[in-house]
């Protein structure tokens, strides 16, 4: 991608009202965010503008069904955290998206308040455009409360959880 076309995509990204965008041609993988999306760091080989938009990791990994159908994504990118006063932090949702607390119609929650959680373990699905997202714990916590309710529509930066470390 040349610098100019690159300049170009910024300005009209900066002009448009779209929050974020994710561009990979196969050379390149950029991601842009507009001021005042939470800040995650740029991973090796993630191409970063300066200005208005910002680099995100490229971390997320594919999965899914063979036939097409939706497939998961489990987001590899790290947890916003943001303070909840004494009672502990809060996780907030990456994206705008459909809020599953179950992997199932009939399954039980992923959490509820007062589950301990570990690293690495599924809290909630966020679907967007057919995909189910897996947002996964970053860190060992008791989850204190659950914000969303099963099939809400969440918007990013929504509170999700409140949570306490272990």
């Amino acid at each position: 991608m040349n610098d100019k076309l690159l300049l170009t995509l910024v300005d009209k990204f900066n002009d448009g009202s779209i929050a974020e965008l994710d561009l990979d041609d196969g050379s390149i993988h950029l991601i842009l965010r507009k001021d005042g999306a939470f800040a995650r760091t740029a991973a090796p080989g993630v191409g970063a503008v300066s200005g208005t938009a910002g680099a995100l990791p490229a971390s997320a990994q594919a999965g899914g069904a063979a036939d097409g159908s939706a497939a998961a994504v489990h987001l590899g990118l790290p947890v916003v955290l943001g303070s909840a006063g004494a009672a502990g932090e809060t996780i907030t949702s990456p994206i705008v998206a459909t809020f599953y607390a179950t992997p199932g119609p009939d399954a039980p929650s992923f959490v509820r308040a007062g589950s301990k959680v570990k690293a690495g373990d599924t809290l909630c699905i966020l679907e967007a455009m057919k995909m189910m997202n897996h947002l996964e714990a970053e860190f060992d916590c008791e989850i204190l409360s659950v914000k969303a309710a099963n099939g809400d529509l969440v918007e990013y930066g929504q509170t999700l959880f409140e949570v306490k470390r272990l």
